[in-house]
């Protein structure tokens, strides 16, 4: 075998290896699909959540990433049986619905702990294994609402913008460890998100926020119902895990959220805040 064919054939042969993934939110939606698809194409699997699951297929871990010392021995766990952690797919997330003015400090931490910090934990949980073996990926599940606050869903909105900040500022820190740090921004998809929302009772009984927030939730709920099958997303999440420079902010939706982007970076944030007033009846 000449030397040009040798180095291609290592280079397949480590492109197509087998890896070592973590997903956290993985008993169902994004998440559920994800781990099925990247386990089908003879990954190693292991799927974080807060119930106890049985599979054949995946490696269930019960584990809330908002406690840090259940998120540390649950990687500890696949450390010691794996030897690595090659991909973390930080896809744990809830929604709560309701006025900003009204949140309660309960809701603000229940949504900003899983989001933000769940996203956070499991990042410095690996970090130092990633670092110790000079290679990984971080794949984080940010959103269309971490690039435009969505009115009636502003806490959401908040935990996802701080992934997309922390996100670009842990890509700056680690790529010289040889680990690469990418987050996927899903617009509208028809999952058990929508079902298992909070939405808070004060905004609804409010005599100012009450009547808005109802025609407000009713759009973002036909949206969600009428939106993507998660098996999207978790086809775009597998093209990221096998790329060796994935890009930074990858946007997965229809063509009219993924061109509301695009308007957003043009427009002034008055005019941008007139569109999503409109569009949601707020």
């Amino acid at each position: 075998m000449s030397p040009n064919i040798s180095t291609f054939a290592k280079k397949l042969e480590h492109t197509n290896m087998q890896k070592i993934i973590v997903i956290t939110g993985a008993s169902s939606g994004f998440g559920k699909a994800t781990a099925q698809l990247l386990s089908q194409q003879g990954h190693t699997v292991y799927g974080l959540c807060r119930r106890a699951l049985e599979d054949k297929t995946i490696h269930y871990l019960q584990c809330d990433v908002r406690n840090r010392s259940q998120v540390a021995a649950a990687v500890e766990k696949i450390v010691g049986e794996q030897g690595r952690v090659d991909v973390l797919v930080n896809n744990a997330g809830m929604g709560i619905g309701g006025a900003l003015e009204l949140a309660t400090e309960e809701e603000i931490d229940l949504q900003m702990g899983t989001n933000f910090m769940g996203c956070v934990n499991m990042c410095q949980a690996v970090l130092p294994y990633m670092r110790k073996q000079r290679s990984g990926k971080i794949i984080n599940l940010s959103s269309i609402g971490g690039l435009m606050g969505l009115p009636y869903q502003g806490f959401y909105s908040a935990s996802k913008f701080a992934i997309e900040g922390f996100t670009e500022a842990l890509a700056a820190e680690v790529t010289r460890f040889g680990i690469r740090v990418c987050m996927v921004e899903p617009g509208d998809f028809a999952t058990g998100f929508t079902g298992s929302r909070r939405n808070s009772q004060p905004s609804l009984e409010d005599a100012d926020y009450g009547p808005v927030f109802k025609n407000t939730l009713a759009i973002i709920e036909k949206e969600e119902n009428g939106g993507l099958q998660p098996e999207v997303l978790a086809r775009r999440i597998a093209k990221l895990v096998e790329m060796k420079r994935p890009p930074l902010r990858n946007v997965v939706a229809n063509l009219e959220q993924w061109l509301s982007t695009v308007i957003k970076r043009i427009l002034s944030g008055n005019q941008m805040v007139a569109i999503l007033r409109d569009y949601y009846k707020s």
